[in-house]
């Protein structure tokens, strides 16, 4: 029996930095590690805004950290990377008809962030009222 092998080129570990898009995919889907830390945060100031005032002192405390802020800033660009590639990425996932006509793209994309926008009006109603 004869072992044959197929050449393979090697592929540098940084592949994805020789292309835009590429580099993007590849920020986008490490951006979940930072919507996980975000998560965690607002997890972690619920529970304490659920306990008592020293609790949220605590948390205030721990989360004026310079660590803590730094990595809340990086997540927060990491957040709106995710939402805009998301976004931009919905109309190539889903193929939105009506009347038997295709939706254009940039209709489906700006509904999104009217909702979004939608959305964080009533939120910042309802924690300012």
């Amino acid at each position: 029996m004869t072992d044959v092998r197929t050449y393979r080129r090697p592929v540098s570990t940084w592949w994805w930095t020789r292309k835009r898009s590429y580099f993007v995919f590849v920020m986008r889907e490490l951006s979940s590690i930072f919507i996980a830390w975000w998560v965690f945060f607002l997890l972690v100031l619920v529970g304490a805004l659920g306990r008592d005032e020293a609790s949220y002192r605590d948390f205030l405390d721990w989360a004026s950290a310079p660590w803590v802020v730094v990595v809340n800033v990086v997540a927060l660009a990491f957040v709106i990377l995710h939402t805009i590639t998301w976004f931009g990425l919905t109309p190539k996932a889903m193929a939105v008809d009506v009347g038997g006509r295709p939706v254009p793209a940039g209709i489906i994309i700006a509904s999104q962030y009217v909702g979004l926008a939608a959305v964080s009006a009533f939120v910042l109603w309802l924690v300012t009222r």
